[in-house]
């Protein structure tokens, strides 16, 4: 039996859409074996797919037929701690972990860079896959089909507090919203902005993600997609937090934290607490005190 753990993504991060990222230590874990015939099953309650319409089974069936090998049956086995359609990765991290369970069934013959690329191609962008796959903070582009990371592991300065909401946010419905052309001077803020975070993440200067994780480009359209999240953006700045970001297509929030700051989960669930109590959108929302994950997907 093959054991594959991925973690959680937050794509975007504010500037960076389609290429900047991080994981989180919130995991996914799917085991894999051969079998007689395709089983696919969730241990956890989720809801999932369970023929060959399943997200995993598919990135598995596409990595034995980039490798030239027949498709066996398997035996797949998923928990998905990993909230779905919550902006958290779960899609990538179910491509993910049907590259890594096949190609640890077949003998690994693929390098971390070949299932990266084949990662970012079921996906369509790099931007979650990369961290799923690398760990830490990654920075990546697709340029003529050919996709290029680089990734800086992640301060144990830094915490994460993901507010996450009741309802679901699918992926296709948050890129609808989007216009198809920009001003010229809004992709220059948004560049210069993701420039910023790269170099912030690279040089360990935390205090200036505030500004690098401002946008022009999707969360002002994505907003009003998700009630209460103004009143969120609001709460997390007046708490302190270093940035705050709509986590990929949302609809989750995150919130990039100091570790030194050790009332700020504290005092977000007792506003998320008054909120609920108010009827407020806002109070639809948990949070959950996560830190990075610097080591990616492992196979065991």
């Amino acid at each position: 039996m093959i054991t594959v753990k991925v973690p959680a993504t937050s794509a975007n991060m504010g500037a960076g859409f389609d290429s900047l990222g991080l994981a989180l230590d919130l995991f996914n874990t799917v085991t894999f074996e051969l079998s007689d015939t395709l089983s696919i099953s969730s241990v956890d309650g989720t809801k999932i797919p369970t023929g060959t319409d399943n997200l995993v089974y598919r990135a598995a069936q596409t990595t034995f037929a980039f490798c030239n090998r027949p498709i066996p049956s398997m035996k797949i086995v998923q928990h998905n701690p990993i909230p779905m359609a919550r902006g958290l990765g779960s899609s990538s991290a179910c491509i993910v972990a049907g590259i890594l369970g096949a190609n640890a069934l077949m003998g690994a013959p693929l390098s971390d860079k070949e299932m990266l690329q084949l990662a970012a191609e079921i996906e369509g962008h790099p931007d979650n896959v990369a961290p799923a796959l690398l760990g830490g903070f990654v920075a990546s582009v697709m340029d003529e089909g050919n996709v290029y990371s680089v990734k800086k592991e992640i301060s144990e300065q830094l915490e994460f507090a993901a507010f996450i909401p009741d309802f679901p946010l699918l992926t296709e419905k948050a890129r609808a919203v989007l216009p198809k052309t920009l001003p010229y001077q809004n992709a220059v803020y948004n560049l210069s902005r993701a420039a910023l975070a790269t170099a912030a993440f690279c040089d360990g200067d935390y205090e200036l993600l505030g500004i690098a994780t401002k946008d022009t480009m999707h969360q002002n359209y994505r907003l009003p997609l998700i009630p209460g999240g103004e009143d969120i953006f609001a709460m997390t700045k007046e708490l302190g937090a270093l940035a705050v970001y709509i986590s990929g297509a949302g609809p989750t929030i995150m919130a990039v934290v100091r570790k030194s700051d050790e009332a700020f989960f504290a005092s977000a669930k007792d506003w998320l607490k008054d909120a609920k109590q108010q009827g407020k959108q806002a109070g639809t929302f948990e949070v959950k005190h996560l830190l990075a994950a610097n080591h990616g997907a492992v196979v065991k």
